[in-house]
């Protein structure tokens, strides 16, 4: 009989201690929002001009789904840039101590850099006549941007956003655009 209650009390101890674990988990992951990075670059056009393995986005490329970096450069020059190149969501409305993970997706490098105000990036004729914003500007050589990038197959986590709107862009493809509202 003794080794019986042992055994129940054991095995309620065990299971305060899952819950309460389980109780954690489901707290943190509660505290957690993602966005993810899209493109579809065309890895023969982009690897050649911009060097091997820069764009790695082999399977949608094999699948017809993909745009050469002309074609990249063609769109937003006519103020129509491609779509495939995003952040998704558009808009993410989170808690005061959420983290923001940003994971790229896509076949090439991009940035997740706050901004004051959407404008421009650090490519000109990604542009389309808009002036770069000032945390931009200077690009991969300015520390503050290059902090910001986000290499293919890799995520990076933004805490402690405060409560208000946040503003976030690629400073590479600039109509790449989340806004990020902190409750």
């Amino acid at each position: 009989m003794r080794i019986t209650i042992a055994k129940i009390a054991l095995l309620a101890g065990c299971l305060m201690f899952t819950g309460a674990t389980q109780a954690v988990a489901q707290e943190k992951a509660a505290s957690l929002a993602q966005v993810v990075a899209l493109d579809e670059c065309d890895p023969v056009t982009f690897n050649a001009a911009l060097g091997p393995d820069f764009c790695k986005n082999v399977a949608l490329a094999a699948l017809g789904y993909a745009t050469t970096l002309s074609d990249l450069f063609k769109k937003a020059a006519a103020g129509t840039p491609d779509t495939g190149w995003d952040f998704e969501p558009d808009t993410v409305k989170i808690e005061e101590g959420t983290t923001l993970s940003v994971v790229d997706q896509g076949g090439e490098p991009h940035t997740f850099t706050e901004v004051a105000q959407f404008g421009g990036g650090f490519i000109a004729p990604l542009n389309h006549g808009e002036a770069t914003v000032p945390e931009c500007v200077g690009g991969f050589s300015k520390v503050a941007v290059a902090k910001t990038r986000i290499l293919q197959g890799s995520h990076v986590e933004i805490t402690g956003l405060s409560k208000g709107e946040h503003l976030f862009e690629c400073c590479i493809h600039p109509w790449m655009r989340v806004k990020v509202e902190v409750k």
